[in-house]
């Protein structure tokens, strides 16, 4: 069963080789309204942290040019935080990616489960967020390493984690311990309720459990997928009754994983909790038969992601967009201090459609046509080095 709660796999990874090679990062991404105009803004806040064995006394930065000329390899704890556009909804909010870095001696991580983790004012757990960042457009500007653009923000928030996407045996105990996997993925809250409040550039943000449609995950690994898909959402519309489906998330992850260094075919995992009953695509559990069509398409405006899976109960027909506009080009680099993508479109506020269908009796039929909003998004391929 894909819904359980597994706070194991949410737990701190970086030990064993990948103390000098690896990341261990928690991503959480919802929606806040500004008290001034009242718009709707989706925001993202993750703790990404890499190679603890080679701290120093200061972050290492691998974007860094002399790091690059002595071959060093990053280590820090990275707190990032910020907000995609909102012009589709007509908002004015302008997008944009905060970085915040800490040396390990400044961190305190729990080793174990419930996961925390803790530097100055930063704090992340399975129940809370707090923290802030302040770039200058002059650090921006003068430090291109960081990786960041320029501005404030600033947290307090509470998590209540509903429903989990627990992949199964691919990321369980035996293979961990194996450090079998270039990637992993755990999402311990692919609904999530978020509460609480935001103050970013100047202007205060609300957030309400009710209209949050948050997401929480975690991966970790020594290296990261090409092609890189990511797309999920809890704010889904029946077409056919009308009504929210309030018992309802999606998601769908993946690209080309790599299993103790042999390269798999495109994959993507992806689960569906549909009013209380699991529907699974998830080509590790092998006898359930499960098949995979997929394909991304960039237009001038657009980035549009098509998947078609099935298995031998059940296809989900899926059809996701966003709006370039509104994206942005979420930074990230590895644990050689390569910077892989330069192209990994990220977005907070995308929409699209789904069908689901039964195929018990082999002909296929329509469960349900779902409209799909504030869905969370991402595609990019590895630049050649």
């Amino acid at each position: 069963m894909f819904n359980q709660r597994d706070s194991r796999r949410n737990a701190f990874m970086l030990d064993g080789k990948f103390a000098r090679r690896g990341y261990d990062w928690w991503w959480h991404s919802f929606t806040g309204i500004c008290e001034e105009t009242g718009e709707e803004v989706p925001f993202f806040i993750e703790y990404f942290t890499c190679n603890p064995s080679l701290a120093e006394d200061r972050p290492v930065l691998g974007q860094d040019p002399e790091n690059k000329r002595n071959t060093k390899k990053p280590s820090y704890l990275m707190v990032k935080a910020g907000c995609w556009g909102n012009s589709r909804t007509g908002g004015s909010i302008k997008k944009m990616q905060l970085h915040r870095f800490f040396a390990w001696k400044d961190v305190e991580i729990k080793k174990g489960a419930p996961y925390s983790v803790k530097a100055a004012d930063c704090f992340a757990c399975d129940t809370k967020l707090k923290g802030s960042i302040n770039v200058t457009e002059e650090e921006s500007t003068s430090h291109p390493e960081m990786m960041s653009d320029s501005g404030s923000i600033e947290w307090d928030l509470q998590l209540e984690k509903i429903t989990a996407f627990n992949v199964g045996y691919g990321a369980g105990g035996l293979f961990r311990a194996l450090k079998a996997f270039e990637m992993y993925w755990h999402a311990e809250g692919m609904k999530t309720l978020v509460s609480g409040k935001i103050k970013m550039n100047g202007r205060n943000f609300i957030i309400n459990k009710e209209s949050s449609f948050g997401y929480a995950d975690k991966n970790w690994g020594c290296g990261f997928t090409s092609p890189w898909v990511w797309l999920s959402s809890n704010d889904l519309t029946s077409r056919i009754t009308g009504k929210r489906l309030e018992d309802s998330v999606f998601d769908i992850g993946g690209g080309r994983p790599k299993a103790f260094g042999i390269a798999l075919d495109r994959k993507l995992l992806s689960a569906f909790w549909y009013e209380g009953k699991a529907y699974e695509f998830n080509f590790s559990k092998f006898w359930t038969g499960t098949k995979t069509q997929f394909s991304y398409e960039e237009t001038d405006d657009e980035i549009i992601w098509h998947v078609e899976q099935k298995n031998h109960s059940a296809k989900m027909v899926t059809e996701m967009h966003c709006k370039k506009a509104d994206m942005l080009f979420v930074n990230y680099e590895d644990p050689d201090g390569n910077k892989r993508f330069q192209k990994l479109w990220n977005g907070g506020n995308g929409w699209g459609n789904i069908k689901l269908y039964s195929l018990k009796k082999k002909t296929p039929a329509l469960i349900d046509d779902i409209d799909v909003n504030h869905l969370g998004c991402e595609y990019g391929e590895f630049e050649a080095l």
